[in-house]
This record gives structure tokens, C-alpha cells and sequence, in this order.
């Protein structure tokens, strides 16, 4: 009977047998003390909701001293970054499309002239609205600078008193997304991440719950070649990932009227891109891993930088430059620019192809990784 009773010594043998096991397994032990720092540091200096440094473009047609003033001001206020001058509302347009400005401001050519009048002269702010959140915060200093970034220009009776009507007439143009609805910007977004998330998952536990299960032995006594056995365990689930962009593209576009005005053939081709990736990085974390616990570890500190860092939950601009090229490297912020670039904006192959390629570089680079750790583990 007393060698049912609880054993001190047994129980310290236990706790010291697992911190033995945990000490040998050292990619688990890496993780453990890694992956809280490593997020601490990363996002914590990473996440910033109110994006600065904005970049803006100017197509003016006044070169007068109360526009030089107020281009001043927007870089000045710290939101807005002034990278381009323009010299058409067409390349004013292509900037935007493309996603390489946030905001373009229109200057008229009777700016100055109205002014001086002492009339009301009328501004044009076109803003790249498919992420409400980045320029909300910039929208709205914009607002409040627009007639004080003027007023030390003017003097005598040209100085506004204060009951007369504001100098400028600010008018912004909210393009992609007229409304900010936040949907519009989230669905395309959660289906990114709900394809990383899970994708990753299911074929990040394939053969690794192989080799747990003793199976892995049999397949590489086959006469199966590396690529054929890493391609024919991403096929299958390339399906399950079509089945699930098709579900949230129906129930996104039916319950949150989320606008489709690209092609419904080039999304879906640039879904199956993204599925692929998705599915390299999964089979690579199995090949890598020792087992299932290892493989969930790397799934985790993959996904994590994916959410935070590829401008889904927070602005990507917003991110200091280093977070920025950190995120550059996961296809889930390339994905991003495409599913919105297509739904909201109805851009076409050749505009998407600059976010495009970088998924199918990742994909070609993830896959010969995995193919070498699967030859290390033929050996």
C-alpha cells in the first residue's frame, strides 16, 4: 500500500527527467526562451496605430507662395512625406492604383489668385482609402492645418478675420473606399490570414504525425522521389484551401457587401499563389521538425510576424522601415496588396505583378529549403 502513496522522490525524479528531456531537445528549449523576446522586442517597437511619414504626392498648378506654404505644412505636421511632384492627374492616378502614394494633393491653378481676392480657394486631397485606419489619423490633421498653414502668409486685409469664412475650401476624396467601411479592408484581409493560419497548420503536422506514427519509415523506403513526396502532400490541400477562399469570398461579398471590381479569374489565380506558399512553408516546418510539438512552435513563430507585421491588424506604413523589411519577406503582406489591389481597386496582372513575384521567389526559396532537409533526413 505505501508504494500507491504519494512519493516525493518519485515526483522530483519526474519533474527532473522532463527538464532533462526539454535540455536535450534543443530546438524546443530555443523556442521556450526564444519566441517571448523575440515578439516582445519585434512588436513592441513594431506596432504603431498612428502612422507618420505618409508618402503624399503634389500635382500643383500654382507655384506661389501660399502653396509652397501649405506643402510645407503637410511635411511638417509629420503624417505626410511629399515623395513625388506630379505633372498629370494620369500619373497622379497610376500612383495611386499601384498603391506607391497614400495621397495626392490636387493644387489649382487659381490658388493664389483667389486668395489674394480674398475668396474661398478650394484644395483636392485624393486619399488611398482600402485601409480606413492609415489615413484616418492623417485625414483629420490634414483638416485642421489646411487653413492655419496660409494664414502667417497673409497680411493686412488679407488676413482672414475670424467670423469671415476659412481661406480653403478642403475637400478629400476617400478613393477605393468612399464610406471607410471597415469591412472592406478586413474581409479580403481575414483571407489572407485564415489561409495562413490554417494551411500552415495542416501541412505543418503532415510529416511530422508520419514519423511520430512510425509511417514516415515506409514512405522513404519507397522508391518516391523528394519533390514528389513534398508536391504530392500539397496537392490535396490546395483543394481544401480553394474550398475555404470560395466560402469566405460568398460569405464576404453576401453578408458585408464587400465590392468585387477586378477580375474573379485573376483572384483566384492569385489565390492559388498564396495557397501554394502557404502550403511550401507548411511542408518545410514538418520537414524540419522532429515532432509535432516543434512543428506548432514554428507554426507560431511564423504566424505571429504574418498578423502583425504584414499591415493587417495595423498599418503597414505605419511600422518603423526594419519592421517594414520584415514584413516585405512574408507573402501574407504581398497577398494583402494583391487581394485589395483586385477586390477594391480592380487593378490587373500587370499592376499587381511588383507584390506578385516576391510570393513566387518565397515559394521557390521555401520549397529548396524543405527539399534539403528532406535529403538530410533521407541520409
Amino acid at each position: 500500500m505505501s508504494g500507491r502513496g504519494f512519493s516525493l522522490s518519485r515526483w522530483l525524479g519526474i519533474i527532473l527527467k522532463e527538464f532533462i528531456q526539454l535540455r536535450r531537445d534543443k530546438l524546443t528549449f530555443g523556442m521556450v526562451v526564444a519566441i517571448p523576446v523575440i515578439q516582445l522586442l519585434l512588436f513592441g517597437y513594431a506596432i504603431n496605430a498612428d502612422p507618420k511619414n505618409l508618402p503624399a504626392a503634389v500635382l500643383s498648378a500654382d507655384e506661389s507662395p501660399y502653396s509652397r506654404s501649405f506643402v510645407r505644412a503637410l511635411e511638417n505636421s509629420g503624417y505626410f512625406q511629399v515623395v513625388k511632384q506630379l505633372g498629370s492627374e494620369r500619373e497622379a492616378e497610376e500612383l495611386l492604383l499601384h498603391g506607391d502614394v497614400q495621397f495626392v494633393v490636387n493644387i489649382p491653378a487659381d490658388f493664389s489668385r483667389r486668395i489674394a481676392r480674398g475668396e474661398t480657394a478650394t484644395l483636392l486631397v485624393e486619399a488611398d482609402a482600402t485601409d480606413p485606419a492609415a489615413t484616418s489619423n492623417a485625414v483629420a490633421a490634414l483638416l485642421q492645418l489646411a487653413n492655419t498653414a496660409i494664414d502667417r502668409d497673409l497680411l493686412g486685409v488679407l488676413q482672414n478675420p475670424a467670423p469671415l469664412p476659412p481661406v480653403v475650401d478642403l475637400r478629400v476624396h476617400r478613393r477605393y473606399n468612399p464610406e471607410g467601411v471597415t469591412a472592406y479592408n478586413i474581409v479580403p484581409g481575414l483571407l489572407g490570414t485564415i489561409l495562413t493560419m490554417t494551411l500552415v497548420l495542416m501541412t505543418g503536422l503532415a510529416m511530422t504525425r508520419e514519423r511520430e506514427r512510425g509511417t514516415f519509415e515506409n514512405l522513404l523506403s519507397t522508391p518516391a522521389l523528394p519533390i514528389e513526396v513534398m508536391t504530392g502532400k500539397i496537392i490535396p490541400y490546395i483543394i481544401v484551401g480553394l474550398i475555404q477562399v470560395t466560402l469566405i469570398y460568398f460569405f464576404g461579398t453576401w453578408l458585408f457587401h464587400v465590392p468585387m471590381e477586378g477580375d474573379i479569374v485573376l483572384l483566384y489565380f492569385v489565390l492559388l499563389v498564396f495557397i501554394a506558399a502557404n502550403l511550401t512553408i507548411g511542408i518545410t516546418f514538418s520537414a524540419i521538425a522532429t515532432n509535432q510539438l516543434q512543428s506548432m512552435q514554428m507554426m507560431v513563430l511564423y504566424f505571429m510576424p504574418s498578423l502583425l507585421l504584414s499591415g493587417f491588424a495595423f498599418p503597414f506604413r505605419g511600422m518603423p522601415e526594419w519592421a517594414q523589411w520584415i514584413g516585405n519577406l512574408l507573402p501574407l503582406t504581398h497577398f494583402l496588396i494583391l487581394i485589395r489591389g483586385i477586390m477594391l481597386k480592380g487593378n490587373s496582372l500587370f499592376e499587381l505583378w511588383p507584390a506578385l513575384w516576391p510570393i513566387l521567389a518565397f515559394t521557390l526559396a521555401v520549397m529548396l529549403l524543405g527539399l534539403g532537409f528532406y535529403r538530410r533526413t533521407l541520409d
